[in-house]
């Protein structure tokens, strides 16, 4: 620990942000680094805890209070090097990670935790700036070829830590540029795409291959992937939830990846071949209370809409841990993001009824009503019912749906594949393999267990890489940990 009584002395400050009206106006990142002061006190809030349950709460098991030390003590390579060997991609995580660390921080039994996050992208901007972050180039070459399917941050993972192994790696992206929902699904204002770049840039530099354009399924055939000696699927979840109510059809109604990827295409100067979907002037209802649906938030503020309104089927979560959800699990408390800051209504135990239409087929309102929640002995809801004489129209003209995904696209790769897919449409796989009932073909990320997280997304690709690094190699599961995470 880098100040026995730092967690005494400092409390937990957020690094500033431009102003509302300011950060409205353009797609840019809007939350500042802190001082070099700030950095140095937020890190000396890292206790000697005895048992660091931070450990847990990352799926990645990033060493937490050995960073934070170092940090403190401004051994910046020394921060670098610790972050790094457990998680590729520091500079997506710090960004855009709901931080399940923090959560387990013993220091949060009774105070703020650490700000975990925020100190994981100052030591990463810090060692790029410093050039720490160099390619990782093997020299014992193994001859095994390798073709990853997706280049979301599961993909990523996987395909630098078989890189890493010394196995030639070609990586499958079916749109135009790497970085699946990365790229076309999370907004510039949370992640600047030339973050993903300068990584995909390293990447490169190391010896690894991108595909763009190349959907496997489609316009590439399944057939192709038989060349190599080992395949790993990571195209992540990408079949949105629907809302089958009367007026689904309606012009107006979009899921909320259509409205979002379609904003990156347009920051990032790539084509956009539909229809464009813009909330300026509208009223706009964003369906689902998640990331996502937050998303949706600050984007249509930014076009310009007249109104954002978000509802939330669930009843409105606490704002303090509950018995429920004991420290230190992960809590479902009341989140406010920097989106609801810039405007937004929000509703919870509420159900959409039906959409409605003008003559021409175009979305004017929807049909709402409220709902009443039944909940355990600890609070938790577990049954509703519609609450007389609520129902009522509000108006508006783009709805967006933000309820989650269901499972991975089945049509194309997964059916030429021949894989089986278990009780929800995900690829099965054993649980410690990764390893698909077809001949040679791994899975990870949320295409094995299901929409996640980005530092679920990434633990998946590595430990994927590691059974194929010990399917290929005939290696024991200590030698493969070494050959794929030990190189400097």
């Amino acid at each position: 620990m880098g100040k026995p009584t730092g967690f005494l002395e400092f409390d937990r400050a957020a690094p500033q942000k431009d102003a509302v009206e300011s950060r409205k106006q353009n797609y840019q990142e809007f939350v500042q680094l802190y001082s070099d002061e700030q950095l140095n006190s937020q890190a000396a809030r890292c206790m000697d805890c005895g048992i660091p349950f931070c450990h847990s709460g990352c799926p990645l098991g990033n060493v937490i209070p050995e960073f934070n030390d170092a940090v403190y003590d401004g051994k910046w390579e020394d921060a670098y090097n610790i972050l790094s060997s457990t998680n590729n991609f520091p500079e997506f995580t710090g960004r855009i990670c709901p931080a399940p660390c923090e959560s387990a921080c013993v220091l949060g039994i009774n105070k703020s935790p650490v700000a975990i996050e925020e100190i994981e992208k100052h030591i990463i901007e810090i060692a790029y700036k410093k050039g720490y972050v160099k390619p990782n180039k093997s020299f014992l070459k193994t001859g095994k070829k390798i073709a990853v399917v997706g280049s979301g941050p599961s993909g990523l993972a996987a395909a630098a830590q078989l890189n890493k192994a010394g196995h030639d790696v070609v990586v499958y992206e079916r749109d135009d540029k790497v970085g699946g929902l990365l790229r076309y699904g999370i907004p510039d204002f949370k992640l600047d795409k030339s973050v993903i770049d300068r990584r995909i840039e390293i990447m490169e530099e190391s010896g690894i291959e991108f595909r763009t354009n190349a959907e496997v399924g489609n316009n590439v055939p399944a057939s192709e992937l038989s060349a190599y000696d080992a395949v790993v699927l990571a195209g992540g979840s990408t079949i949105p939830r629907n809302l089958n109510i009367p007026g689904r059809e309606l012009k107006g109604v979009y899921f909320a990846m259509e409205f979002l990827k379609q904003q990156n295409k347009r920051v990032g100067n790539s084509p956009i071949d539909v229809e464009e979907i813009m909330a300026t002037d509208k009223n706009v209802l964003v369906i689902g209370g998640g990331d996502t649906g937050s998303d949706c938030v600050g984007t249509s503020n930014r076009h310009g809409a007249k109104s954002v309104t978000q509802f939330e089927l669930m009843p409105q979560p606490p704002q303090t841990r509950t018995a429920a959800m004991p420290w230190p699990t992960y809590p479902m408390l009341l989140k406010t993001t920097t989106s609801h800051e810039e405007g937004c209504q929000r509703h919870w135990s509420i159900s959409t009824k039906e959409f409605l239409g003008d003559a021409e087929g175009n979305l004017r309102g929807a049909l709402v009503v409220d709902l009443e929640w039944e909940t355990d002995a600890l609070g938790r809801p577990t049954s509703f019912k519609e609450v007389e004489g609520s129902q009522r129209e509000i108006p508006c003209e783009l709805v967006t749906l933000a309820m989650g995904f269901l499972h991975p696209q089945h049509q194309g790769l997964l059916q030429q594949l021949g894989v089986t897919l278990d009780g929800r449409g995900n690829v099965q796989a054993t649980e410690s393999e990764y390893k698909t009932t077809a001949d040679k073909i791994f899975v990870a990320g949320d295409m094995r267990r299901g929409q996640s997280l980005v530092v679920w997304a990434i633990s998946e690709g590595r430990e994927c890489a590691r059974k194929v690094d010990e399917f290929l190699m005939g290696t024991t599961e200590l030698e493969s940990k070494e050959a794929v995470y030990n190189y400097a």
